[in-house]
């Protein structure tokens, strides 16, 4: 067995230090558009630079809410960033200033720029080209240092999942996050509304008992969301898949967490305190007001990199193409059948444990090695056919209390 992956001692490669202490595997420029009135500019801007060391991310909505802006302040100061371009429009509800503040103070290379302050279109994006161009080459400074597994978190996401999901993709994932345990590296697993009927194990499994019980809340409050709601976590693609029902599901998906005690419970942007497992509520507090809990995949992975994953893990049987802005993204195919038609965008092939030519056990080192080498600056399939998505929306969230916190 690759020793990268038995080790704690072994260093996975060369990572990029912050000033707060933590390690980027990537080390990006984000433009960041803070009204969807800005985007033409913030992309413009884009456009004309390498989209491996380039990206742009945004919040569409103009009216304020304290979840995006959060967020935003996480994703921006996230340890694969290296220096942000925040484009305004300038009349948005959005707290641009704060947000500028913020990336000031953890000495990242940021500047805003104000549409209508600026003078129109053409002027912003020649002050955005200016400051990217400046920005790039400010990253070349930015102190490298070894990464370990320690340095690491890692998180876990589902999507287009069938049948195979619960049988391969899934369970050799919650398998890796079993051993990454053993290596000390933090993971993250989410999706609460896909856990509804397990309450009782995620109690069981947490490491006291007032987080046992805010673990079994945290499923009730999601079942009761999607009551309100009157939609559930099943899709159409789900059911042609071969899955049945919503708790088949919910099995299948829980799998992905491995069997180790979870240490604690985090909501979007609050950061882990310890090394160990997680779980995060990504269903909000409160009546539902913007709609369901997350609309999409890419919302799911974009909470998970808020809260430090610099590495998202994502299973899949009926495929998915979807990567990241910020962290790379390496892709599970549970299906064998929908790995050879998907092969361009799969980094690991679990339906070969349905084939018989492989383990559970084999598939989860594998599933290691793919962690180390990314970690060690090897692209993944989404990132080299240009899969940097991102989406944003309105959520409500009231902070996690210290009886959640490892």
């Amino acid at each position: 067995m690759n020793d990268l992956i038995t080790s704690k001692n072994n260093s996975l490669g060369s990572g990029y230090l912050r000033a707060d202490g933590r390690k980027g595997i990537r080390n990006i420029v984000l433009i960041v558009y803070l009204v969807e009135c800005a985007r033409h500019v913030a992309q413009k801007i884009a456009l004309q630079f390498d989209e491996q060391k380039v990206q742009m991310i945004g919040f569409s909505g103009c009216y304020p809410n304290s979840y995006a802006e959060r967020m935003m302040h996480s994703l921006c100061t996230q340890p694969n960033v290296g220096a942000v371009l925040l484009v305004s429009l300038g009349c948005e509800s959005f707290n641009g200033s704060s947000l500028l503040k913020h990336v000031e103070a953890s000495n990242r290379p940021v500047k805003l720029v104000g549409i209508q302050q600026t003078g129109g279109t053409k002027m912003a994006i020649e002050e955005g080209k200016q400051f990217i161009t400046f920005a790039l080459a400010q990253l070349d400074r930015v102190p490298r240092t070894e990464i370990y597994w320690k340095d690491m978190i890692i998180g876990v996401v589902s999507g287009g999942s069938d049948a195979t999901s619960g049988l391969t993709a899934n369970p050799a994932t919650g398998l890796a996050f079993d051993k990454l345990q053993t290596l000390d590296s933090t993971c993250i697993f989410e999706n609460t509304g896909e856990m509804i009927g397990l309450e009782d194990d995620l109690k069981r499994r947490a490491s006291r008992p007032d987080l046992g019980e805010e673990l079994k809340n945290t499923i009730l409050k999601a079942a009761s969301y999607y009551a309100n709601m009157g939609h559930g976590s099943f899709a159409p693609g789900n059911a042609e898949g071969g899955l049945t029902t919503l708790e088949e599901k919910s099995i299948g998906a829980y799998c992905k967490s491995g069997s180790s005690a979870i240490v604690g419970l985090l909501k979007p942007c609050d950061l882990p305190t310890v090394p160990g497992l997680y779980l995060m509520d990504i269903v909000p507090d409160g009546v539902p007001t913007f709609g369901f809990p997350n609309p999409n995949d890419i919302s799911e992975m974009n909470e998970l990199i808020a809260s430090g994953a610099q590495c998202i893990l994502f299973t899949t049987g009926r495929g998915s193409v979807a990567g990241s802005a910020i962290s790379p993204v390496i892709k599970i195919m549970a299906n064998p059948e929908n790995y050879v038609r998907l092969e361009e965008n799969m980094d690991v092939n679990a339906g070969k444990i349905l084939m018989g030519k492989s383990s559970l056990d084999d598939i989860a080192n594998e599933i290691i090695l793919r962690i180390a080498e990314v970690a060690g600056g090897k692209r993944t399939k989404a990132e080299e056919l240009g899969h940097f998505e991102f989406s944003l929306g309105y959520k409500f969230f009231e902070p996690a209390g210290p009886s959640c916190l490892a």
